[in-house]
């Protein structure tokens, strides 16, 4: 199936523009090779984005009612599931993670889309008694203009959980993907306009993100950041969103423990022990890269899970393998320098995958390496590898695990694996983090589910209905009437 690929152009005030600054080109990552380009947007364009969405505001995207905007947010969700082959190629091309799992992110964007257009207007308000001779209510409101700033590892979700909750209740948006992969945000983009949404109620500004990025996270006229990323990234939105007092919701990635008693089912666990952390080829902040094993079962754990590194295939986004390449040169390098620096420190690799035969040369491949012994202070289980790198660790009792578990500047997702019902309680409460899972991890993508982080992690909550108070306003009207 030969796919049309979106043109390098801009998104703004419902039509597709030309950047004056040109284009930049989108590199396939299972080849290095360019296969199309993007629009190179700049702060002019930003700007220009901006003052759309505001515009959009003052016209007939305000003026719509929530039941109008839910319904709007259904059929954008039915034209992604008609369009679900194109975006997943698009999806999986752009990123280069294997077919099956651009699939699966196809199926939660639409899913966003459903949930939050379902929800749309059933964002309610309270009464307050209050003294004798008043009426108190709550309205809750939408923000006004709302910036997202996408990453490059899931753009179809992370746009569809961001976007979905901020258009649900009543914002208009700017889009800023990564330039590294955008394509099916843009895809959304044409899909939006098809099924009716104002003009200027989605606008969407590819670029650079020091550049574009920057120019957004900066912009006096936002008046919410939505961003996933780096903390390091993340510091300097919030330093940029301070100098007009802007909200801002950040999720800044994991080093997420996935921890193993001895009276674990093992044969339950062991495809999430694995799958946690190779999907998306490790590159995905809530991974579970740090495997923290009970002593007496850590022998027994590591072979199994070895068994199953050591079977993993990496290979091209169209060979559809278990892994697909990481997304350039400058990722490839970085996980390469953290093995580099485990294997000069001593530590053991236990078990590695293997390159499919016929994987296309010049791709930015990296082997599933599972390393064992790990110190619970050494930097591959302290920082954020984004790779697929699992970093086994073993522990004495309960009170050594949860000091692990707790001991990275981290706070994201968490997993706890044991048959004691009382432990699972009592360790899911002690663990610092924003969403812990026992006996599974990862709960079958959750969209229901709130979703944030701690610590370094980050701050605000998407997903689940939770996310549509993180993109409005809360009103109190106070009526006296004797």
């Amino acid at each position: 199936m030969t796919i049309a690929l979106p043109p390098p152009k801009l998104l703004i005030g419902g039509r597709w523009l030309d950047a004056p600054a040109g284009s930049i080109p989108v590199i396939n990552p299972s080849d290095g090779e360019e296969f199309t380009r993007i629009a190179n947007g700049r702060a002019n364009d930003i700007d220009t984005a901006v003052r759309a969405a505001r515009a959009a505001l003052d016209g007939p995207w305000g003026r719509m009612t929530a039941l109008e905007r839910g319904r709007l947010l259904l059929k954008l969700s039915r034209a992604v599931q008609d369009d679900a082959e194109v975006l997943a190629k698009l999806e999986a091309m752009d990123t280069g993670k294997p077919l099956k799992q651009a699939k699966a992110d196809i199926v939660a964007l639409a899913r966003y889309f459903e949930f939050y257009g379902s929800s749309a207007d059933k964002l309610h308000g309270h009464t307050i008694p209050y003294l004798d001779g008043y009426s108190v209510m709550t309205f809750w409101e939408p923000l006004g203009v709302t910036a997202h700033i996408i990453p490059w590892n899931y753009p179809a979700q992370i746009l569809g959980r961001s976007l979905g909750a901020a258009l649900a209740v009543g914002n208009a948006t700017v889009i800023k993907p990564a330039e590294d992969a955008c394509l099916s945000v843009l895809k959304v983009g044409e899909l939006s306009l098809e099924v009716g949404f104002p003009p200027g109620a989605i606008n969407i500004v590819t670029g650079y993100g020091e550049d574009a990025g920057a120019a957004l996270a900066a912009h006096p006229g936002i008046d919410h950041i939505s961003f996933t990323g780096s903390p390091e990234t993340g510091a300097l939105v919030q330093a940029a969103a301070a100098k007009h007092n802007k909200p801002v919701t950040m999720e800044l990635g994991g080093k997420s423990p996935q921890v193993v008693f001895a009276d674990a089912d093992l044969d339950a666990a062991l495809p999430f022990l694995v799958g946690a952390i190779i999907q998306n080829a490790g590159q995905t902040c809530s991974a579970g890269s740090r495997l923290v094993v009970e002593r007496s079962a850590y022998d027994r754990v590591m072979d199994q899970v070895a068994d199953r590194f050591s079977r993993l295939q990496v290979g091209s986004s169209d060979m559809d393998l278990d892994l697909g390449p990481v997304i350039n040169k400058q990722q490839k390098q970085r996980v390469e320098g953290y093995l580099d620096r485990a294997r000069k420190d001593g530590l053991k690799s236990c078990a590695q995958g293997r390159m499919a035969p016929n994987t296309p040369p010049g791709g930015y491949y990296v082997l599933p390496t599972l390393v064992g012994d790990v110190p619970p202070q050494h930097v591959l289980a302290q920082e954020e590898v984004f790779g697929p790198v699992l970093a086994a660790t073993p522990f004495r009792d309960e009170a050594e695990a949860l000091a692990i578990a707790n001991g990275t500047e981290y706070g994201l997702v968490a997993s706890v694996w044991t048959a004691d019902g009382a432990r699972q309680l009592r360790f899911a409460r002690g663990l610092k983090a924003g969403q812990v899972f026992v006996n599974n991890y990862g709960a079958g993508g959750g969209v229901e589910l709130p979703f944030g982080g701690v610590k370094r992690s980050g701050f605000g909550r998407e997903k689940g209905f939770e996310a549509l108070h993180g993109f409005a306003a809360l009103k109190t009207v106070a009526v006296k009437h004797g």
